[in-house]
């Protein structure tokens, strides 16, 4: 047996440099340990590799390299709190001299195991990122923030760098039972473990929060599981809010029937939202890009670009696959977009999934989104009427759809009238004219117009509308064409 010594559970450079030699010395993984120093003695790096193995042949030195996808993946892996998590790393490191394209094999038991461990460390972080609830604390320097937080793995020094970004000119400490983080507005810096009752138990900006929360709570959206796949259970102890939570769910149904028994106000003097105060005014998204399409889901939701939130029942992302050749972009969602959170459900999504079936595409191989994630309309009665958006809601939306475009990566992008035109190409084009040629777009996709589904609906001569709906059905076709 073979024994390496890190200097911590999360000692990525010393496995890899401990790995490395093993894999050298021949050391096969089942006679491969390593372990954290300060466990049954001290010793150095390589305690217990006293003499290389002879190497098997046709192994060369000058031949070890391993791919970089495998260099990112450990060290991910590395801060998971499996005790194998070393032990699976290297027995990858030793194929990948034999195999080299090992890590493309995502079938493989080994790698499929490491792909879903740093799945997790990378929903540990994200978690950490929305759960660290900071407290209120004065020493001699002045205010300071304190929060305790109990990760699923050790992602304390992964996730610190994100609130350094959030919070630049905010003394801060984050206390976790795996180390600590610390940023005084210059430099951040990483300590010891820590217990809970090192962090203050409250603070007098907790109870305001929790009367935002309550008044925000949404009684008539409550689903219970997907609450808790978002906001696990084993986080609640540690979020204010989470105390709150049993008696408003409780009382959901009945505040549910008496928001469906009251009247709608009169829009004309109904309280506008926009008269109060808009907590949620900083917007997270411009920290960095998403990285995934949940992350582009919740930022939506959460997105103060523009005003279209305010009226909006919420944001109305895009919907398919994450490896779509096609993307298609409409304008913004209408009514009943709005109210189910999908994007073309209503009479134009109907027009727009018979077009594509007889175009032959299927539609589950589409995505399919909006230039603008929010409805903009006017109440008329009891209807809410589809507006335009302006060039600056547009502009202010580019984001999220930008962000799509780079985490789908379509070969081909139609886009489904002026405003959808507008936020893919940058200029406001002339869709009847420029229809059906092939535009190069900046990321190397190729871009295409055609018009609006609900173009369609809106003309009242049948034989236009006949005519309109073949030309629509031909720009279909010749997107496909475009897929290879």
């Amino acid at each position: 047996m073979r024994t390496a010594v890190l200097a911590s559970e999360t000692d990525f450079d010393g496995w890899r440099v401990a790995a490395r030699g093993m894999r050298l010395a021949g050391v096969n993984p089942s006679e491969a340990r390593f372990r954290v120093g300060g466990a049954e003695g001290q010793g150095g790096l390589f305690e217990g590799l006293s003499a290389p193995t002879v190497l098997p042949a046709p192994f060369k030195t000058e031949d070890f390299t391993v791919p970089a996808a495998f260099v990112d993946l450990a060290r991910e892996v590395i801060l998971h709190r499996a005790v194998d998590r070393f032990d699976l790393l290297y027995r990858l490191l030793w194929r990948l001299v034999d195999e080299p394209d090992l890590m493309k094999v995502i079938s493989d038991r080994d790698v499929a195991e490491a792909l879903e461990r740093a799945k997790n460390v990378s929903r540990a972080a994200h978690k950490m990122k929305a759960f660290v609830r900071f407290r209120q604390t004065h020493d001699a320097r002045g205010e300071a923030w304190v929060a305790w937080f109990e990760p699923a793995h050790r992602v304390v020094e992964k996730t610190a760098p994100f609130f350094q970004r959030r919070f630049t000119t905010m003394r801060w400490s984050i206390l976790t039972p795996d180390g600590s983080a610390f940023w005084d507005t210059e430099r951040l810096s990483f300590g010891p473990a820590a217990t809970r009752d090192m962090a203050p138990a409250e603070d007098e900006v907790e109870e305001f929060w929790k009367t935002y929360y309550a008044s925000t709570f949404n009684p008539a959206r409550l689903k219970l599981k997907t609450m808790q796949g978002e906001m696990p259970k084993a986080y609640w102890k540690n979020l204010p809010e989470a105390a709150l939570i049993p008696e408003l769910t409780a009382a959901s149904q009945v505040r549910t029937e008496a928001m469906v028994n009251t009247p709608a106000p009169d829009p004309n003097t109904r309280f506008s939202r926009a008269m109060a105060p808009d907590l949620h005014a900083a917007r997270p998204e411009a920290d960095s890009p998403p990285k995934t399409l949940d992350e582009v889901e919740r930022g939506v939701q959460a997105c103060r670009r523009c005003p279209l939130y305010r009226d909006a029942t919420q944001g109305v992302c895009g919907e398919g696959p994450s490896s779509a050749r096609l993307m298609i972009v409409g304008e913004q969602p209408g009514d009943q977009e709005d109210l189910s959170g999908k994007p073309f459900v209503g009479p134009a999504g109907q027009v727009l999934d018979a077009a594509l079936e007889e175009a032959g595409i299927d539609r589950s191989d589409v995505y399919v989104t909006n230039a603008v994630k929010h409805f903009k309309h006017e109440p008329r009665g009891k209807r809410r009427l589809h507006k335009t958006p302006t060039s600056g809601e547009v502009q202010a939306c580019r984001w999220w759809l930008d962000a799509e475009r780079r985490l789908i990566k379509p070969k081909a992008v139609l886009a489904l009238g002026a405003t959808a035109g507008l936020a893919i190409l940058g200029r406001k084009p002339a869709v009847m004219t420029e229809r059906g040629r092939a535009l190069a777009l900046d990321d190397g996709s190729v871009g295409l117009l055609t018009v609006h589904p609900s173009y369609l609906l809106r003309l009242p001569d049948k034989a236009a509308r006949a005519e309109a709906r073949r030309g629509f059905v031909e720009d279909l076709i010749a997107a496909r064409r475009h897929l290879g």
